[in-house]
């Protein structure tokens, strides 16, 4: 089989090609689509642990810390100490970060549904669901 052809090969490749084309669209607001995938996370359920994000994001502990460092950076969370683990912080999302999130949300959306506007309804569903039962059969591995 040619590396093309590999389906774990294409659904890599297309996944950067989408985080590139994304970030790009939200360059002006200085925040990649990775970090603005962990701040969508947080406006969520926030005021949670960095490893409760990292499961709930299903990034790499270290990849999160890393994104945090940026965004607490950027103004858009804060940092509180755990008053249930002295080892451990609690995320919360600043108004700045809101804000940000309620721009870019909207925005996420329109490019989702640019990418997959050439998918009838259920072309849509059913790629939804085989995506769903790919990450499924992933995390049982």
């Amino acid at each position: 089989m040619r590396e093309d052809e590999s389906i774990g090969f294409m659904i890599s490749n297309i996944g950067r090609k989408l985080s590139q084309k994304l970030t790009l669209r939200f360059q002006a607001y200085d925040i990649t689509s990775e970090q603005w995938s962990v701040l969508n996370k947080l406006t969520l359920k926030d005021g949670i642990s960095q490893r409760e994000l990292s499961e709930r994001s299903e990034k790499d502990p270290a990849n999160v810390t890393r994104i945090l460092d940026q965004l607490e950076r950027k103004g858009c969370i804060r940092r509180e100490n755990n008053p249930e683990d002295r080892r451990s912080f609690l995320i919360f999302v600043t108004e700045n970060g809101k804000k940000l999130n309620e721009q870019l949300a909207p925005q996420e959306q329109l490019f989702v549904q640019a990418m997959t506007s050439s998918l009838s309804e259920t072309e849509e569903a059913v790629l939804r669901n085989t995506l769903l039962k790919i990450n499924d059969a992933v995390d049982a591995s």
